[in-house]
C-alpha cells in the first residue's frame, strides 16, 4: 500500500525537474507546460474525497487495486505520449488513478490495524507522504540526466509501470477481501456534496496552480472567492442531509471528533512549509547557485531521510516528551527555516551550516506532522475511517498548493525587485514568511493542550 502511496506522490514532484525537457523536446508552450505539470494535481486534490467514499461503497481493496491499474496504465500512456495534448489528458487520467488509490490506504490503515501496530503503520504512512516530495525531484533529476536510451523526459513516468505491475500482482495476493456486509458501505454517493465539494476544490486549485503564471489575472480572484462560497454551500449541505438521517459525504461527527480541526490545520500547515520549502530551494540553488537538476535533488536528501526516520521512531521516544513533540518540532522548523535565508545570504553554497539546517527543517516537520496524523485518527470510529481518510488527504493535497502558491508567489515576486542581491533577499523574505507559518503551527493547540 505505501509503495504505490510514495510512487503517486512522486508524480506530484517529479515533472517539475523534466518541464525544461518536455518544453524543448514537445515544443510545449507556457501554458501546456503549466497544465502537464499542473493537471495531474488538479485531478488529484478534486476526486480524492470521491475516491474515499467509492472506497465505501465498493470495497477498499477493490477501489485500491482499481485506482493502481488506472495509475500504472496512464503512465504508460504518458510516457509514450506524442504531443502536448495526450500528455495533458493522460496526465489528469492519471492524477484520477491516484485519488481512487490513496483514500484507501489510510482506510485499510484503520481498518486492519488497531492498537501498537496501528501506529506504526501511520508512522510509516507519514514517513513516506513527507519524503516523496523530495524523492520525486531526486528521482527526477536522476532519470532526465541518465536519459536512458535517448528517452528524455520519457522514464519519469514509464518508470512506474514495472512498479504498478508488482504491486498490482502483490496487492492481489496479499491484500485482505473487502468484508460483504459492511452497513457503511449501503451509503449512498451524495451527488449533490460531491458535485459541491468538486466545483469548490476546483475553484480552490486551479488558481493556485496556475495564478502565478499568469501574473494573478482577475479571473484567480473570482474563482478564489466563488470557492469559499461553495465550501460554505457544502458544509451547509451536508450539515443539513445528516440531520435529515442522510449519508453526507464528510460525516459532521467527522469534523467534531476531539482535536481534528487542530490537527488538520497543523497537517496543512506542515505540508504548505515543505512544499514552499522545496520550491522556493529549488529555485534558488538552480537559479542563484547553478545547480544540475541531479545535484539539486540530491541537496534535499537530509530533510527527506531525517523525515522519514523520525516519522517511523517517534512513537518510542519517551512518553514524558510526547506532548511537547508537535510544538517544539514547529518551533525547531521555523528555527531552521531563519538559518537556510541566513546561511545563505551571500549566494555561497551554504556548505555544512545549510545542510544542517535542512536536517532541522525535517526533524522539525516530522515532529508537526507524525503526532499530529496519528492523534487524529487514533479515536476515529471504523465506519468513519474513509470519511477521515478522504479529508485528511485532501487537507494534505491542499497545503501542499497553498504552500507552493503564497511562499512560490513571494520569493518569484521578491526576485523581480531590482539589485544584485535580488536572489538572496528574496530567498531571505520566503524564509521568515516559512518561520512565521511554522510558528503559527506551534502555537496552534496549545490552549486545548494545556487544558487537557
Amino acid at each position: 500500500m505505501l509503495a504505490a502511496q510514495f510512487m503517486a506522490l512522486l508524480d506530484v514532484f517529479i515533472v517539475n525537474v523534466a518541464a525544461p525537457t518536455i518544453r524543448v523536446e514537445l515544443h510545449a508552450s507556457g501554458a501546456s507546460l503549466q497544465l502537464i505539470i499542473a493537471g495531474y494535481t488538479i485531478a488529484y486534490a478534486v476526486m480524492l474525497i470521491t475516491g474515499a467514499r467509492l472506497g465505501d461503497l465498493l470495497g477498499h481493496r477493490r477501489l485500491y487495486l482499481g485506482g493502481l491499474l488506472v495509475f500504472t496504465a496512464s503512465s504508460l500512456a504518458c510516457g509514450l505520449a506524442a504531443n502536448t495534448g495526450q500528455l495533458i489528458g493522460f496526465r489528469l487520467v492519471q492524477g484520477a488513478g491516484a485519488a481512487l488509490m490513496i483514500p484507501q490506504v489510510l482506510s485499510l490503515i484503520q481498518r486492519n490495524f488497531t492498537g501498537e501496530a496501528r501506529g506504526k503503520a501511520l508512522g510509516a504512512y507519514a514517513a513516506v507522504l513527507s519524503t516523496g516530495a523530495a524523492a520525486g525531484q531526486v528521482l527526477g533529476g536522476v532519470l532526465v540526466t541518465a536519459d536512458l536510451f535517448g528517452t528524455g523526459w520519457r522514464p519519469i513516468f514509464l518508470v512506474n509501470v514495472p512498479v504498478g505491475i508488482v504491486l498490482l500482482v502483490t496487492g492481489v495476493r496479499v491484500l485482505p477481501k473487502d468484508r460483504a456486509a459492511e452497513p457503511e458501505r449501503r451509503r449512498g454517493l451524495d451527488l449533490p456534496g460531491l458535485v459541491l465539494l468538486g466545483a469548490a476544490v476546483s475553484l480552490l486549485t486551479v488558481p493556485l496552480v496556475l495564478g502565478q503564471e499568469e501574473d494573478w489575472p482577475l479571473w484567480s480572484w473570482v474563482s478564489l472567492a466563488a470557492s469559499l462560497v461553495l465550501f460554505g454551500c457544502f458544509l451547509g449541505y451536508e450539515a443539513r442531509l445528516a440531520a435529515r438521517g442522510g449519508a453526507p459525504l464528510v460525516a459532521p461527527r467527522v469534523l467534531r471528533i476531539p482535536g481534528m480541526g487542530v490537527a488538520a490545520a497543523r497537517i496543512g500547515l506542515v505540508m504548505a512549509v515543505n512544499s514552499g520549502f522545496l520550491f522556493a530551494l529549488t529555485l534558488y540553488i538552480q537559479g542563484a547557485l547553478g545547480y544540475s537538476a541531479l545535484r539539486a535533488g540530491l541537496t534535499f536528501a537530509p530533510t527527506a531521510l531525517v523525515f522519514g526516520a523520525i516519522g517511523l521512531t517517534w512513537r518510542n521516544w519517551p512518553r514524558r516528551i510526547q506532548k511537547a513533540l508537535i510544538p517544539g518540532g514547529f518551533a525547531l522548523a521555523a528555527v531552521s527555516a531563519v538559518a537556510v535565508g541566513w546561511v545563505l545570504r551571500d549566494i555561497g553554497d551554504g556548505g555544512f551550516p545549510m545542510y544542517a539546517a535542512f536536517v532541522g527543517m525535517g526533524a522539525g516537520l516530522a515532529l508537526g506532522f507524525s503526532p499530529a496524523l496519528t492523534g487524529a485518527l487514533a479515536t476515529v470510529r471504523q465506519e468513519d475511517a474513509a470519511d477521515a481518510s478522504g479529508l485528511l488527504a485532501t487537507v494534505t493535497q491542499l497545503g501542499q498548493l497553498l504552500g507552493v502558491a503564497a511562499f512560490g508567489t513571494l520569493f518569484l515576486n521578491r526576485l523581480d525587485v531590482p539589485g544584485p542581491d535580488a536572489a538572496a533577499d528574496a530567498l531571505w523574505a520566503t524564509t521568515l514568511a516559512l518561520a512565521a507559518a511554522a510558528i503559527i503551527g506551534a502555537l496552534a493547540g496549545l490552549g486545548r493542550q494545556r487544558r487537557a
